[in-house]
């Protein structure tokens, strides 16, 4: 048998595996050693046990534990509440200004997490409920969290590119570098798009009451200004003192969970309720992040001794005479299809050991490619049928708001984030010029 069709068999299996509802880890790691198996022998039972020893001697794996405690911590202290009373006091005045806060908050949200999941949590939490207390249309509310949310995937501390750079042997630096041009970019694109939508449509997204704004006074709203100074200073201890070379990437995930246990004692929100339900929502994310990785790590060596990237190779360059734009045009179909089957951290661990070999082999920067993959995860997030963020949405969302409503809220919201896409595709320096300025031209 040939190994072109061994890897297709193995991918087949994977992906039939995995819409019985297996879950992720177990079917990579399954296909991974069954194929070892085969095509070695009793060598090929090693493979697994290598693939361990390799994720114990990763040291910046550490920082995902860190993170995820952190993000935690702020959410489960209420420290976002705040956040969101000062926005929501000082954008109320405008047309669409609740859904422009939440945008905002969403950004602050995903520099103190990295996590999609945190920012959707909070913004159904505490922005959804509030904007349609205001008579916010809730199609247009459901789609500002679910776009604001996922751009805790790429605006850093990212998960999702620590998690690439682990994978496609990169500096996570720099990865979290190229998101923050992107990242702002998308978020100011939503802006606009919210204030242009609410300015033809005001029904949409109806400012505040003039008898409720005149309520607050002048003095109230310089006060509730102190609510995003803690923010600043998680955002500035984690990554600021990371670009400035005061902490390494560990140690700035450290220095981040200290300060968010800081935060909420000096809050007066550290309870024993607080600390019980983050540590226990931190080692389940970070343990199913650790059973993905090591069947990674096997799945790739695996295709690593078949080898499929050449193979891959050949079939896009020679035999179907793709260029190289093509290729990567074709990569990212491919990640939005599966998208709307699988969360992040499935496509990347599935595919990235064909496609990282391949982007560094066409002559394109890995560095700029982790921000297109991110973009495309977060485009696949709220593609239907099967998209991750549409179903969090509806698990999370009141009675009142249907499937229909969450498809139909991301439509314009998917539009906006194809274009940014594209642009970024066209335009590299977007992502690289940041990463250049600090660390020089590679």
């Amino acid at each position: 048998m040939s190994h072109e069709m061994i890897a297709i068999m193995m991918f087949s299996m994977l992906m039939l595996m995995l819409l019985t509802g297996q879950r992720v880890f177990g079917a990579v790691g399954f296909v991974a050693v069954v194929a070892g198996l085969f095509l070695w022998g009793d060598g090929g039972s090693e493979m697994a046990f290598n693939a361990s020893i390799k994720l114990l001697n990763w040291y910046p794996l550490l920082t995902l534990p860190l993170f995820v405690f952190m993000g935690y911590m702020l959410s489960e202290s209420g420290i976002a509440s705040d956040l969101y009373r000062m926005l929501h006091v000082w954008m109320g005045s405008l047309k669409g200004g609740l859904g422009i806060g939440t945008i905002i908050l969403m950004v602050a949200i995903s520099a103190m997490n990295g996590l999609s999941v945190a920012g959707m949590a909070i913004g159904t939490s505490i922005a959804l409920p509030e904007m349609l207390k205001r008579g916010y249309d809730k199609r247009m509310v459901t789609g500002v969290i679910q776009a604001g949310s996922s751009l805790g995937i790429l605006v850093p501390p990212s998960i999702v590119l620590v998690l690439y750079g682990m994978i496609a042997r990169q500096p996570v630096s720099q990865l979290w570098l190229a998101g923050v041009v992107p990242g702002l970019m998308l978020a100011t694109m939503f802006i606009g798009y919210i204030v242009i939508r609410c300015k033809l449509q005001p029904e949409l997204g109806p400012a505040l009451p003039l008898e409720e704004r005149q309520a607050i006074t002048r003095q109230e709203k310089i006060r509730l200004l102190g609510a995003g100074v803690l923010p600043l200073f998680i955002i500035f201890s984690v990554i600021g003192l990371f670009l400035m070379g005061y902490t390494s990437l560990v140690e700035s995930s450290a220095v981040g969970a200290l300060v968010a246990m800081l935060a909420a004692l000096v809050k007066g929100r550290m309870s024993f309720k607080v600390l019980h339900t983050t540590l226990r929502k931190t080692l389940s994310i970070s343990g199913m992040f650790m059973w993905i990785i090591m069947a990674a790590l096997c799945f790739g060596a695996v295709f690593d001794g078949l080898g499929a990237v050449k193979a891959i190779e050949s079939l896009f360059l020679e035999k179907w005479g793709l260029t190289p734009w093509e290729v990567l045009l074709l990569m990212q179909l491919t990640y939005i299809i599966m998208g709307m089957f699988l969360d992040d951290t499935a496509m990347l661990v599935i595919v990235a050991p064909l496609y990282i070999p391949l982007i560094i082999a066409l002559d394109f920067n890995p560095i700029w490619y982790g921000v297109l993959y991110t973009v495309t995860c977060q485009i696949a997030y709220m593609t239907p049928p099967f998209g991750y963020n549409l179903f969090l949405m509806k698990a999370m969302a009141p009675k009142e708001i249907g499937l229909v409503d969450i498809y139909k809220s991301i439509i314009p919201f998917v539009a906006i984030m194809l274009v940014a896409l594209f642009i970024l595709m066209l335009f590299p320096q977007l992502t690289l010029w940041l990463p250049e300025l600090v660390y020089g031209s590679r």
